[in-house]
């Protein structure tokens, strides 16, 4: 019963960003990162006040959380977020790492309110050459000193 309450809190947490969020000109999104019970990372949507489109509240309580733990990786940390992430905040949750995904509204309740985002998840899955964003491949063969580069170092932090 103690670990739902918590995860209630969080929640809560994550959608009072929300509504600060629009208060300060932003989107009404709201994130929180939480390990072992305590929030490393905070994050309100930023798009509009920081004319950023990737400064959703999910990055940025993902980087808020990064810095705070010193780490690319938030392996252990639970996300909180008011609504369910759209596709890049989506990518971004896995490419931190996090464990679980906590959210409250839907991506069906964000399109009501005009934040649609079904067009991304319908493009990720078609082959590049059949989405409405045009991707054109240039020098892949000088691209590949670069990976050459980062396979050679004896060093790398991998991720």
């Amino acid at each position: 019963m103690a670990e739902e309450e918590d995860q209630r809190r969080f929640m809560r947490e994550a959608i009072a960003l929300a509504r600060e969020s629009v208060a300060a000109g932003g989107g009404p999104f709201g994130a929180v990162v939480v390990r072992a019970g305590v929030v490393v990372g905070r994050g309100g949507n930023r798009v509009t006040p920081d004319t950023d489109p990737t400064a959703h509240a999910e990055v940025v309580a993902i980087r808020d959380a990064c810095r705070t733990l010193g780490s690319f990786s938030l392996e252990g940390c639970a996300l909180y977020v008011n609504c369910e992430p759209c596709p890049m905040c989506l990518a971004a949750a896995y490419w931190a790492r996090l464990e679980r995904i906590y959210h409250a509204a839907t991506r069906h309740d964000a399109a009501a309110a005009g934040f649609d985002d079904a067009l991304i998840y319908q493009e990720v899955c078609l082959p590049a050459a059949q989405r409405r964003l045009p991707m054109v491949q240039l020098l892949p063969e000088e691209a590949m000193a670069a990976f050459a580069a980062w396979s050679a170092l004896p060093d790398r932090v991998d991720y």
